[in-house]
């Protein structure tokens, strides 16, 4: 099940929202935020913006194909995808990018040796796009190996150039937590929320993380504010009302649950709530 709209592509690891692959890094795929795409420099430190008539020939034709495997893969449509990267990478066998988005989407088919693969030869070719990095550091929390993740994880946050940080913060929190590792996990979905408040997906499992931990109010804080803005949806609210329940808050428990018959009338949380099942 995807939580929010799916431009936020969550990973569920401290609830039952899983997608199987995170895709956090997907607009880097696209418009070329590695360090090998920004070769151009200016005084030998600061690297320039790079534009169509920087790229040779071969790059420009390869990122053609590049762009419609994103929209292919933003779409579900993962076949297609894949089929547009094979042609990138005959076209382009150097392309650090198209390497990226195939260890996405062979973790989208669960098919994580290949998906390491790809990210190792991503990384390999561009050893700053750090966007890559993160992705390989995910792939390796799904395996359960949590020491290389974290490592993965702060390479990346290592980059000074590197602009989202706020998203690799969230899937280290994502992993720390998934490790059984509540307070590294809290500090990092924080961190998260400091740089980005208006992801939803660090809000929720920020505030479904403390509700676990028995900090109520701190969880009320959070998911007040995405309950209260236009991403709400079941899972939020039903996190809201158990929320409100624990703390005898009963006006905005009845608040919540108004908005969640109202608005998804469908939902199995709709279901729990009616049952009274607050503790699962």
């Amino acid at each position: 099940m995807k939580l929010f709209d799916t431009r936020w592509l969550a990973v569920g690891a401290l609830t039952r929202l899983g997608m199987a692959a995170a895709v956090l890094v997907l607009a880097g795929c696209a418009s070329g935020t590695g360090g090998a795409a920004a070769a151009a420099a200016q005084g030998g430190n600061k690297a320039d913006i790079v534009t169509a008539s920087d790229q040779p020939d071969v790059r420009r034709r390869a990122s053609i194909r590049l762009e419609l495997a994103v929209s292919y893969f933003s779409e579900g449509k993962t076949t297609f995808a894949l089929d547009e990267l094979k042609q990138a990478l005959v076209i382009d066998p150097t392309y650090a990018q198209a390497y990226n988005l195939r260890g996405l989407v062979y973790m989208r088919l669960n098919d994580l040796g290949l998906a390491e693969e790809s990210f190792k030869r991503a990384t390999a070719l561009d050893p700053n796009d750090s966007g890559a990095v993160q992705n390989l550091g995910w792939m390796m929390c799904q395996s359960d190996r949590f020491d290389q993740a974290t490592e993965a994880f702060n390479r990346a946050l290592a980059n000074p150039r590197y602009s989202d940080r706020a998203k690799t913060y969230l899937t280290l929190g994502l992993c720390q937590a998934k490790a059984g590792h509540a307070e590294e996990a809290e500090r990092s979905l924080t961190r998260s929320y400091e740089l980005d408040a208006g992801n939803p997906i660090t809000g929720f499992n920020l505030a479904s993380l403390l509700f676990k931990r028995g900090e109520l109010v701190r969880a009320q804080f959070y998911i007040r504010r995405l309950n209260n803005s236009e991403l709400a949806n079941s899972e939020s609210l039903w996190l809201g009302i158990r929320i409100e329940r624990r703390l005898d808050n009963a006006v905005a428990m009845n608040q919540l649950a108004e908005q969640l018959r109202n608005r998804f009338a469908q939902s199995r949380e709709l279901g729990l709530f009616e049952r009274g099942a607050f503790d699962e």
